[in-house]
């Protein structure tokens, strides 16, 4: 017997008992249909992480600095205004960052969650958002530490119905001019959310928490190859003031879309691990109801055999047979694996920010390698009850009842 005609034998077998072979098949279905998913979610999220990273641009450095007021060793903004300006060939801009604590209050209604940043006029061109309505800070409203702030989407519905600009918000008493208004990130904007912000001169947002610092800073370079450069001036000028790396934290772009990256595959590789069980739990039950099929089939075992069937014949037919289980189970996962990704898929786009597209496509690679390992376990679980059969004394097999 060839082997085409050994998997023609194997899938008269199958069509015979359709339910049972489902029910074999659910558990290498499941596991190839949660790995499809699970790889193409993985990979839409990174690359729509790596999108969002490029509109911001390859250039950014963001900065932390943890030693502010330590010992009387301190950067203020000036001093990392006058770093750009002393190396204008790799940092080309600079935006000091201050996260203000104050109680927000339009009218009577208080708003609790808000976020205040102080920034300076540059910040909008880092950031990557855009204003809707109005304008952004201006230098002279840093410069003279004005009472104006430009304020997200979500305030600009849910306090003054879509608008804003011109309104009075006070922030711990203090009143502050609504400016402009940006666009939403989220279609969906919420309270506590990023759409839920407030942005001021920092030069203001220290006049108004007397115990506020600026700790952060977020500096641009000409381009993606100047980077590593520019890190390198940052740290040495804060190395320069606290004589230690403990005291301060600088990454570019670049290296945390790296971190990003490796931390997206760290999970996906658990999460396929995880997944993987159910391969393998699929892999028993396809050697359970095989060593159930040699048992039924003994007196067929018996006839081949004393017709001449080897036992490498009979070995080869139960293998095939396996086989094209688990092959039948690793093709109705990855159809199933697919057209769940692709459904997920849709509904996280609805749910992303406009502009934000997501698509989760599965990779080729994880397609086959999925298949092959369905097909694999097969042949790998299915060779314990296929050299059982094998090894069956011909003359027993056909005496048995």
């Amino acid at each position: 017997m060839n082997l085409s005609q050994s998997f023609r034998l194997a899938l008269k077998s199958l069509a015979t008992s359709k339910m049972r072979a489902l029910l074999t098949m659910l558990g290498i279905i499941i596991g190839v249909a949660a790995v499809i998913i699970i790889t193409s979610l993985g990979n839409g999220m990174q690359q729509m992480m790596n999108n969002e990273f490029e509109k911001l641009g390859a250039n950014l450095i963001q900065v932390q600095v943890y030693g502010v007021g330590m010992d009387s060793r301190s950067v203020d903004p000036e001093d990392m205004y006058a770093l750009a300006r002393q190396y204008p060939a790799y940092l080309s801009g600079v935006t000091p960052s201050v996260s203000a604590q104050a109680v927000v209050r339009v009218g009577s209604q208080e708003y609790e969650k808000t976020g205040i940043t102080g920034v300076s006029e540059d910040y909008i061109n880092m950031s990557g958002e855009t204003v809707a309505q109005g304008r952004y800070l201006r230098y002279v409203d840093v410069d003279r530490a004005k009472n104006v702030c430009v304020i997200g989407a979500y305030l600009s519905q849910e306090a003054f119905g879509g608008g804003g600009v011109g309104e009075t918000i006070t922030l711990s008493g203090v009143p502050y001019t609504v400016v402009g208004v940006l666009s939403p990130l989220s279609s969906q904007s919420s309270q506590g959310s990023s759409d839920d912000r407030i942005y001021i001169p920092y030069t203001s947002a220290l006049r108004l928490n007397n115990t506020a610092m600026v700790s952060g800073y977020l500096f641009t370079c000409p381009g993606k190859d100047s980077s590593a450069t520019a890190k390198a001036i940052i740290e040495n000028r804060l190395y320069e003031t606290f004589q230690s790396s403990d005291y301060y934290f600088v990454m570019t772009s670049a290296e945390m879309m790296d971190a990003m990256n490796t931390m997206m595959n760290t999970m996906m590789v658990v999460l396929v691990a995880i997944a993987a069980i159910s391969l393998l739990v699929g892999g028993i039950g396809i050697m359970n109801i095989m060593l159930v099929s040699v048992t039924e089939r003994t007196r067929e075992i018996g006839i081949r055999k004393s017709l001449g069937a080897k036992r490498a014949n009979i070995r080869t037919q139960f293998i095939i047979e396996a086989g094209t289980t688990s092959a039948i189970g690793g093709v109705l996962g990855i159809l199933l694996g697919v057209g769940l990704a692709g459904v997920t898929g849709v509904l996280i786009s609805s749910l992303a920010g406009p502009g934000t597209t997501f698509t989760a496509v599965p990779a080729a690679d994880s397609v086959l390698t999925a298949f092959g390992v369905s097909v694999g376990i097969g042949v790998f679980f299915g060779y314990m009850p296929a050299d059982k059969a094998a090894k069956l004394n011909p003359i027993d097999a056909l005496r048995y009842e």
